[in-house]
């Protein structure tokens, strides 16, 4: 509701920054709601909240030292997340103004003008095309060097794949690292929860609470960043390869162009009587 009086506001849908603002807007309303919920449900329940906050901000302060590696995780999750949506977008890998010119001049057989677009582009695609399309084979009018093109795009791809393949990579090292930092809270809570035991030789509940509790938050934290990293290496790996094979057979759909064009005269003369047109 709050969002749809403000959308006239909001940037284009595809935006990222669309909703990084509809998180920002989310995120604002899930701290201001539990105070409209308190206040609703009256002035007893007021001291209750108030201990419980105090409760876990002093848990989270006790164990800030332990949190401290698994913020800077969440910081860096953010980011990658940052830049590989901004980096994997149709218009960097397959613009649609740039499909349409290849294969234009594709399909009238302008070889060389359409090398010279490509190269001008710096997209995928462009690039794509400015290195596989000076291996067509004007010699071999039937399929004019199709194995020799897609073997110069199967090289390209192994080169130019690398870089974006390592930024989502991150990913994985964060979904793996942040519950092993988490794990390594809960150890140490755990060791000072056996300490307290070993020096007062008893069970107290209060001077265990404070070393059981940094267990239970690094364990929590390291959960938090691990589990939206796991989402985010899939999402984005899954993306990364659609735009790939987007802009592979965009380059294959320009060389089947050019090569019906080169044997338009012999596929007619194939066609039976009287079924032409």
């Amino acid at each position: 509701m709050i969002l749809r009086h403000f959308s006239p506001l909001l940037p284009a849908k595809s935006s990222p920054a669309r909703w990084l603002l509809v998180a920002a807007v989310a995120g604002s309303a899930m701290l201001v709601m539990p105070g409209a919920l308190a206040q609703e449900a009256g002035e007893a329940a007021a001291p209750v909240m108030e201990e419980g906050g105090a409760n876990i901000g002093k848990g989270i302060k006790d164990s800030i030292w332990w949190l401290m590696p698994l913020f800077g995780c969440s910081l860096a999750l953010v980011a990658i997340a940052i830049y590989n949506s901004i980096q994997l977008t149709k218009k960097k890998f397959c613009p649609e103004d740039l499909h349409a010119t290849l294969l234009d001049h594709m399909s009238a057989c302008r070889v060389r003008s359409a090398i010279e677009v490509a190269a001008q582009s710096p997209t995928y695609l462009g690039r794509l095309c400015a290195t596989s399309l000076p291996r067509v084979d004007a010699t071999d009018p039937e399929t004019l060097g199709k194995d020799a093109v897609e073997d110069a795009m199967a090289e390209f791809t192994i080169q130019e794949n690398r870089p974006y393949l390592n930024w989502i990579g991150y990913f994985s090292i964060l979904s793996q690292v942040a519950p092993m930092l988490g794990l390594l809270g809960t150890v140490g809570g755990m060791i000072g929860a056996f300490a307290q035991l070993t020096q007062s030789g008893g069970a107290s509940p209060e001077q265990l609470a404070g070393d059981i509790s940094i267990a239970l938050y690094t364990t929590a934290a390291g959960l938090i960043v691990a589990i939206p990293a796991a989402f985010c290496y899939f999402f984005f790996r899954n993306r990364f390869n659609k735009l790939v094979a987007e802009t592979h057979n965009a380059e294959r759909e320009m060389l089947a162009a050019a090569v019906l064009s080169v044997n338009a005269d012999q596929i007619m003369a194939k066609v039976p009587e009287g079924l032409a047109g």
